[in-house]
């Protein structure tokens, strides 16, 4: 062994020994910190000397300055320090197990006791985990130590006056950090006590939801006392409070309906958003990700097939399909590790996916262009500089040097279409960056650059980029309207919606409404989010307004404005943004796959104990944001609520198997119900039936009340032609006479549109219907003489049979009978041609299903080729064998053959089973003898 490496030894072992030593001195040396009392802020230091006295405002200002970062060090825990903070309980032994095995001095119960402590316990020697452990130890007591450092900061500068860590205090109760508890009744009077002090609009838009709610039982509810504070807040200029009111005033809560307060609240909240989204970068800022419902992620309220949010057109939502993604087993690694698997071997089009993906930060964007944000479902988080990456690469293909005076010098000649095309999209989006700044700095020229290779190939972003910087002059400070204008109708008339956005507000400028109305409209047809409803309701507002108008044309235009206002302001919540937190906190319990926080149970680094509390705690902290957010009227926020409070869940309801659900609770639940089923909610619409036939959170009322209640929203919801559960229902209530006069003839049309509704409903339809021709028999054979229980006399079809719906039913039907064999109007050939000339390439495809796609071409190319060549396999004779003539036709079959032979098959098994309890059983249900007479009937 030479000199150095013996050298380098001993300095290795010198090392060691240090690091020893030092773990050694802070385990057995260093005082506890509860011993450790650091000097009060602002205290005079120790001495014998004099000292000056100290103002109390500094010290006021002192302690909050200090409190407030003692607060920002909480803020930015990571989740293995926040789950640290709970109790720490591994779960104890199984019972079953200490049963099947009671010698605890056996082999297999010393090999569970030692698998218990190999789980719990970490890989290291005793020593290491006594010194780790109390390290741990003391950094848990550290965390509580600023807690509680904080609120006392806090407190002490609350004593001398000072009016913001009043309102503070009020906020880490109420919205407390991982390492404090939530306390609502600290929260409550902080916030009444600054609110008298100050009269700020946000202390007094809690203190309403405080007497609107009765959260944490801190007060009772008083709606009047939640109005007044609302009020108070409102005027004050809080988005949130003039949300409230406006949604008080149209739904009439507390208070009248009253449209035209509605309109003046919503108004003003909407302006407000208007005004943040303008103070953004070019084309205003970004839009938040859209907001999820739980249900939804659960096939919706009923579950999938049986809810209108999982059927229909709605199964093609970007939540439904990431529902079904997850429970494939499909995460967002894997997705993007597919995408990038390819990407990174050269694949254009996978790596202009890939780098959109990263730019909206989530698997799914949102329909209508760049502007138009992501959804909040499928969430990974924005990364520019990987978006940028991508972006550069594909480029690079066409343009591999950058020259600001000449941007289409030095490309490449003979471009495929497929790679000049991304090139081209992924050019428009290196120009969105550098025109907004976004991962890179702002520069208008090189974006002027991308934008102009953009166009090449046409690319509607890279048109809609350049009338931005036309328009506004942003490199010369010079607009320039008439090239402005070129390039929007360039993107317009590819159907972007900021590009029509765009040409409406300037048609708006010039005051022609009626053009600007119809660029209006075709934006928000084709996705616009955000500002095309602001100027419509804007519109409907001035119509509203105007007195030379009808009355009838005044309220019209009244519910237009405030819907569409409404939608502005809880989009534009950028500073408010009460729903996206809850759902980040929400995500942590893993509800949504490929969550930014979703992270398994090894990372937290605590036990499953305190991993648990820790996401009772966000559940929590997420539930009361969805209450907040509730008053403001957001239906999503008033869907999730129901949803997790929902009471009518359990198949058992009336066995002893399950506990009687709680009315307090139901109440709750069904208030959330009808406030989203008032808000379209056609799921949410039926749930209210359901809570009223059950008698699940309403007053106590006759059956028969409540009964004809639920049939009244169960017709609401059959109105909308979506809900086959809703038509079911009824088909039932009309069988069984329940709410409803008894009538077979309208159960089995309930029964018929239920399945034309929705085809998943065939086996409990076609069950039903058997029950109903079986009743109806007996009915006759007992000499019923009632004509709406015979289905077999008279026309269901004539005016003595008509039913609610029947003549939207007869519309459609004629309809898809002019219509059969056409698409929108035009032949099926022709409707192919244009379908294939409009997608062949769609950059709105789902991105999983996309991959999916890829994956299955060659296997599906073939089975084309074998089916070309004759190819028959046996699962082809079989799916022939098993198929049913005219299913394809929506079964519109004649059955009045089938129905005769099913009421003769019927009526033969019933006149059976009559002469068989006739002539074998007695009345008592004994076997008859012979020759032994009946007794008499009493």
């Amino acid at each position: 062994m030479g000199k150095r490496q013996r050298t380098a030894r001993k300095l290795s072992y010198v090392a060691f020994f240090l690091a020893a030593s030092s773990l050694v001195a802070a385990q057995v040396g260093e005082q506890p910190p509860e011993q450790q009392q650091p000097p009060a802020a602002g205290a005079a230091p120790e001495g014998n000397g004099p000292t000056e006295p100290v103002s109390e405002v500094n010290e006021a200002n002192a302690a909050y300055t200090q409190a407030l970062q003692t607060i920002r060090l909480l803020k930015v825990l990571t989740p293995s320090q926040a789950a640290a903070l709970y109790p720490d309980s591994p779960p104890p032994p199984n019972a079953f197990l200490s049963t099947l095995f009671p010698n605890e001095n056996g082999p297999v119960a010393a090999v569970i006791r030692l698998g218990y402590r190999l789980y719990y316990q970490p890989w290291l020697p005793r020593w290491a985990s006594r010194v780790l452990s109390g390290r741990s130890g003391r950094r848990r007591d550290e965390i509580k130590g600023r807690a509680a450092k904080a609120i006392d900061l806090l407190q002490h500068a609350v004593d001398l006056g000072h009016e913001e860590a009043l309102f503070t205090m009020g906020q880490v109760s109420l919205f407390p950090p991982p390492a404090m508890p939530l306390n609502a009744s600290r929260a409550f009077d902080a916030y009444s006590r600054h609110a008298d002090l100050t009269g700020n609009a946000t202390s007094q838009a809690a203190l309403g939801f405080f007497y609107a709610t009765g959260y944490g039982g801190v007060v009772e509810i008083d709606q009047s006392q939640a109005l007044l504070h609302y009020t108070f807040a409102a005027l004050s200029g809080s988005q949130r409070a003039q949300m409230i009111m406006g949604y008080r005033h149209w739904a009439g809560i507390g208070v009248n309906e009253d449209c035209m307060a509605a309109l003046g609240w919503y108004e003003a909240a909407a302006e407000k958003a208007m005004s943040q989204f303008l103070d953004g970068p070019p084309g205003g800022r970004t839009m938040l990700p859209t907001s999820t419902r739980l249900s939804d992620l659960e096939g919706g309220a009923y579950g999938p097939g049986a809810s209108v949010a999982s059927t229909g057109g709605n199964s093609q939502r970007a939540v439904v399909r990431a529902a079904l993604s997850r429970a494939a087993g499909e995460v967002a690694e894997d997705v993007l590790e597919y995408y990038q698997y390819h990407a990174d071997r050269g694949a254009a089009e996978y790596s202009y996916r890939i780098g959109k993906i990263y730019y909206h930060g989530s698997i799914y964007w949102a329909h209508g262009g760049a502007a138009s944000g992501a959804e909040g479902v499928g969430f990974v988080g924005r990364d520019f500089a990987r978006a940028r990456m991508y972006f550069v690469s594909v480029t690079r293909l066409v343009w591999p040097i950058s020259n600001l005076n000449n941007p289409l010098s030095h490309q490449k000649k003979d471009i495929e279409d497929h790679v000049g095309t991304h090139a081209s999209l992924a050019a428009g989006y290196l120009g969105r960056m550098y025109l907004r700044g976004e991962g890179v700095k702002k520069d208008p020229k090189i974006a002027k650059m991308w934008f102009e290779r953009g166009t090449v190939w046409g690319d509607r972003e890279s048109h809609n980029g350049l009338g931005l910087i036309y328009r506004d002059g942003l490199i010369d400070g010079k607009p320039d309207l008439s090239k402005a204008l070129h390039h929007f109708t360039a993107a317009a008339g590819q159907d972007l919606a900021e590009a029509q956005v765009n040409l409406g507000k300037y048609y708006y400028g010039l005051g022609s409404v009626l053009q600007a109305t119809k660029y209006f409209d075709s934006a928000i047809r084709h996705g616009s989010p955000f500002e095309a409803y602001y100027y419509i309701a804007e519109i409907h507002s001035n119509q509203a307004h105007d007195p030379e108008a009808t009355s009838a044309v005044r309220g019209g235009s009244c519910g237009l404005a405030v819907s569409f206002y409404k939608l502005v302001a809880e989009k534009g919540i950028w500073n408010d943004n009460l729903l996206g937190e809850a759902e980040r906190l929400w995500d942590f319990n893993g509800v949504r796959w490929g969550g930014n926080r979703a992270v398994s149970s090894s990372a937290l680094g605590g036990s499953t104990g305190s991993q648990r509390a820790l996401r009772e705690a966000e559940k929590e902290s997420a539930k009361l944001r969805w209450m907040i957010a509730a008053e403001t009227g957001s239906e999503v926020a008033q869907n999730n609520l129901a949803y997790l409070f929902d009471q009518d869940k359990s198949a058992l309801r009336h066995t002893s198997l399950v506990p009687q659900p709680s009315n307090e609770t139901a109440r709750f639940a069904l208030t959330h119900w009808i406030r989203s089923a008032s808000q379209r909610n056609v799921d949410a619409l039926v749930k209210v039936g359901d809570y009223y036939y059950h008698g699940l959170g309403v007053s106590d009322e006759p059956e028969q009340e409540r009964w004809e209640k639920a049939a009244g929203y169960y017709h609401r919801a059959a109105e909308t032609q979506v809900s086959a559960l809703a038509l079911w229902n009824l088909g039932w209530m009309y069988e069984n006479g329940v709410g409803v006069a008894r009538d077979f003839i309208l159960a089995k049309r309930y029964y018929d549109m239920a399945l034309e509704t929705n085809h998943e409903a065939y086996l409990p339809v076609t069950l039903s219907l058997v029950k109903l021709y079986a009743r109806s028999v007996w009915h006759i054979l007992t000499g019923g003489g009632q004509k709406s229980l015979n289905l077999f006399l008279g026309d269901p079809d004539s005016d003595d049979h008509w039913y609610l719906g029947k003549a939207k039913a007869e519309f459609k039907k004629k309809v898809s009978g002019g219509n059969k064999g056409q698409i929108d109007g035009r032949k099926p050939d022709e409707a192919g041609t244009d379908g294939e000339a409009e997608n062949k390439f769609t950059d709105d495809d789902d991105p999983v299903q996309w991959a999916r796609d890829r994956k299955r071409e060659e296997l599906e190319r073939a089975q084309a080729e074998h089916d070309a060549d004759g190819g028959y396999g046996p699962e082809d004779y079989f799916d022939a064998a098993t198929s049913r003539p005219g299913s394809r036709e929506g079964f519109d079959r004649d059955d009045n053959e089938d129905d005769l032979v099913f009421m003769m098959v019927l009526a033969g098994i019933l006149l059976v089973l009559i002469y068989m309890r006739t002539r074998y059983v007695r009345p008592d249900g004994q076997p008859a003898q012979q020759g032994q007479q009946a007794p008499p009937r009493q």
